[in-house]
């Protein structure tokens, strides 16, 4: 018998209706949800490895250089820096080095007459400029930088592996990562900081630790810089690298990072796919 014309029409659509459901994305035997999808724009990167100041937090103007000041002046150095001059200062890499390197340039103080002492005493400002720094952090006096909450969260979501490199102390990163995100996501990072390595940036040391230590394959790693100096370090390493101008850096020549932005951003903002895209 010959069906009406209408019949054989709702038959034709449910035919591929059914077919058309057994293409729908899945995962592993499942529907995808919104997590497989970030696991696939973040297939491609296997971990990010972000400096810490400028990049994590703007940390150098308001923070760094603050407690550096209070430090000089609980010790009764004739010594402030400046915006301006701390913005030199900074194409020094590490608090200790870029101490010696101001002191030796304007001359230390009286009290300090052989190199071992003022060595002690750099060891010594140091050490009581990173805890006036945590204090600012505790304080919540230095926010994170907009857009590094979100990029966190979508790496935790894909399982993409987390780090610091960083030439600040190494108490004052953890703090900062521990602090301003909350202890489920720090325990989500590795933290490679302050004198692990003798040759500090723009020497790749500290990366190819983080490399070493945590496994993982260069060609799959993301760097995130603020500083010519930091990219230095990422181009040396051989790891792909997007900048991200902080306060200090925003007129640095960053000739052959892979991307240059402002900030990280909210939504849009940089994602796991835009980092994706410097690898491939």
């Amino acid at each position: 018998m010959k069906l009406p014309s209408v019949t054989r029409l709702c038959l034709v659509l449910a035919v591929l209706v059914n077919e058309a459901a057994s293409f729908a994305p899945r995962a592993f035997g499942r529907v995808a949800t919104k997590s497989d999808s970030a696991t696939v724009l973040g297939a491609a990167v296997e971990a990010i490895l972000f400096d810490c100041d400028g990049v994590l937090a703007d940390t150098e103007r308001d923070g760094h250089r603050n407690a550096f000041n209070q430090a000089f002046q609980e010790n009764n150095f004739d010594t402030v820096w400046d915006v301006e001059l701390y913005g030199k200062l900074l194409e020094t890499g590490g608090g200790k080095e870029r101490m010696t390197a101001h002191f030796n340039e304007v001359g230390w103080p009286t009290s300090l007459t052989t190199p071992d002492e003022q060595q002690a005493k750099v060891k010594e400002l140091h050490l009581r400029k990173t805890d006036i720094f945590m204090d600012l952090i505790t304080d919540g006096k230095i926010p994170l930088r907009p857009g590094v909450l979100r990029i966190v969260d979508e790496a935790i979501a894909a399982d993409v592996r987390l780090a610091v490199c960083s030439t600040s102390n190494e108490r004052a990163v953890s703090n900062l990562v521990e602090t301003l995100m909350g202890p489920e996501r720090a325990s989500k990072f590795r933290i490679f900081a302050g004198d692990m390595v003798k040759a500090k940036k723009p020497a790749p040391d500290v990366y190819d630790m983080a490399v070493d230590e945590m496994g993982l394959d260069k060609s799959k790693c993301v760097i995130i810089e603020d500083s010519h100096i930091g990219l230095g370090a990422a181009k040396a390493s051989g790891i792909a690298c997007l900048v991200t101008k902080s306060s200090y850096t925003g007129n640095e020549d960053f000739t052959g990072a892979n991307m240059i932005v402002d900030e990280l951003g909210d939504v849009p903002g940089v994602s796991l796919e835009t980092l994706g895209s410097l690898i491939q």
